[in-house]
């Protein structure tokens, strides 16, 4: 069989608004909503509402970066290019190091708990079912990332329909004195919960991650960043209020499956499917986002010259890096190895992640004072002074949350400082051959420049 041409030709523009807001609510409204409002209820009682909408703060605070840089230079491995870019290459290439762990761990995760909620209906092995979603998603990713955004989009719009149907079929079981009352555990129970619930909203920035691949992105990313902020937040407090309203504070802190409980109650039978239909698709199209995003900052690495160059090549008919979409699913593979606790898995996510924000908010502040035309050309400008203050506000807030951390479980922090070291010896390695290339300088084809 002849062998189909590759070339390091630039990726394809065909990711629309759809396509970003579906990549944001995909990433961000996964496996959380099934598993952080019982124990962040034990912590609060029924005013975890207000946790919910204190630990949007930090993530409206990012969003306002990401919105800006996603306009202001657009880029795919935009995690990456930024801080190689604005900062320093050393930083965006520990960034993304870390995040090659903290993705694997996330993929493995979600997996996991998907295979959970399906071996409540059929009775299914752990890890072949795992490596089986593994092998459906590289399939569909190597098709085309217009694929990959489509079936996302599709799983988006099923996410939300039984979301609906949860939220207002539970109106008539919802009894006002389940919300009495309300700040049952005080205030210092409001705050305990804030960075569980935090874990809810990471993710809603995913689609800059592919912003060389977006249409008109100094618009669609800022709006479909806005759109996704908004929609998250309406399915979180939608879904939250009805499931403390038919179970109650104590019921509701007390259930190993919330909403799946809490569908039964108000749906009866019917609801029991129609949880584990919103679970599939959820974790589901999370899993689709976040191996989307890995196999991009791998292309952007290996652009760079900070992994294999081969990783860059982008299939000709496609579009597609599928090297680095393959080796994003051997990544993958081996993360079936990690071990089941999701304690550890969370926080091996959550680290770089965080830091990955309080890189893009440094990003940001070095950009205005280096590179100023980008921020006059961009469609998205809001004042130096309020981008500075947001920035400001994301480095901080990105530090307390990692400390807060650390009382939870300290052995992620063990994992990632280990493979950090690897990674500053083969960035050490790598710099002393000549290896790395210098930043791009609105180069078309990483999408570091602004492209309409």
């Amino acid at each position: 069989m002849a062998r189909q041409p590759e070339t390091a030709s630039e990726l394809k523009r065909s990711v629309g608004v759809m396509g970003v807001v579906s990549l944001g609510l995909g990433t961000a409204i996964g496996v959380s909503v099934f598993s952080i409002l019982a124990p962040a209820t034990a912590l609060a009682g029924p005013a975890m509402l207000v946790s919910m909408l204190v630990a949007m703060v930090p993530m409206i605070v990012f969003g306002f970066v990401y919105a800006f840089m996603g306009s202001a230079a657009p880029v795919t491995g935009a995690s990456f290019e930024w801080p190689r870019r604005f900062v320093h290459p050393f930083l965006g290439f520990f960034i993304s190091w870390l995040r090659i762990a903290g993705s694997t761990a996330a993929v493995i995760v979600l997996t996991m708990v998907l295979v959970s909620y399906l071996g409540t209906a059929i009775d299914v092995p752990l890890k072949p079912t795992m490596l089986g979603i593994l092998v459906f998603v590289l399939i569909v990713n190597l098709i085309g990332v217009s694929a990959a955004t489509v079936s996302q989009t599709v799983m988006l719009f099923i996410l939300l329909a039984t979301c609906a149907i949860f939220t207002f079929g539970s109106v008539p079981a919802i009894s006002t004195e389940s919300f009495t009352p309300f700040v049952s555990h005080g205030v210092v129970g409001i705050l305990a919960a804030v960075p569980l619930m935090i874990s809810l909203f990471l993710g809603i920035e995913s689609a800059t991650e592919v912003g060389g691949e977006v249409t008109r992105p100094s618009r669609t990313i800022p709006l479909g960043i806005s759109i996704s902020v908004l929609l998250t937040a309406a399915v979180y407090f939608g879904v939250a209020y009805a499931a403390i309203g038919v179970l109650g504070a104590d019921g509701l802190a007390a259930s190993d499956a919330p909403l799946l409980d809490a569908a039964i109650v108000s749906l009866g039978e019917p609801g029991r499917w129609l949880i584990l239909i919103s679970a599939t698709v959820a974790i589901g199209s999370s899993i689709n986002a976040t191996f989307i995003i890995m196999s991009r900052f791998l292309y952007a690495m290996a652009r760079a010259g900070m992994l294999p160059g081969s990783l860059a090549h982008v299939h000709e008919n496609s579009g597609v890096p599928r090297r680095a979409v393959l080796v994003a699913f051997v990544l993958c593979s081996f993360g079936l190895f990690m071990p089941n606790n999701l304690v550890f898995l969370f926080l091996a996510v959550n680290i770089p992640t965080i830091l990955k924000y309080a890189a893009t908010c440094l990003s940001s502040i070095m950009l205005l004072r280096r590179e100023p035309a980008l921020y006059e050309t961009s469609a998205f400008r809001p004042s130096r002074s309020v981008l500075m203050g947001f920035a400001g506000a994301g480095i901080v807030l990105g530090a307390a949350i990692i400390v807060l951390g650390w009382s939870a479980d300290w052995r992620p922090y063990a994992l990632l400082a280990g493979w950090a070291v690897v990674g500053c010896i083969y960035y050490a390695v790598l710099t002393r051959s000549g290896g790395a290339r210098p930043a791009l300088q609105g180069a078309a084809g990483s999408g570091t420049g602004r492209t309409e």
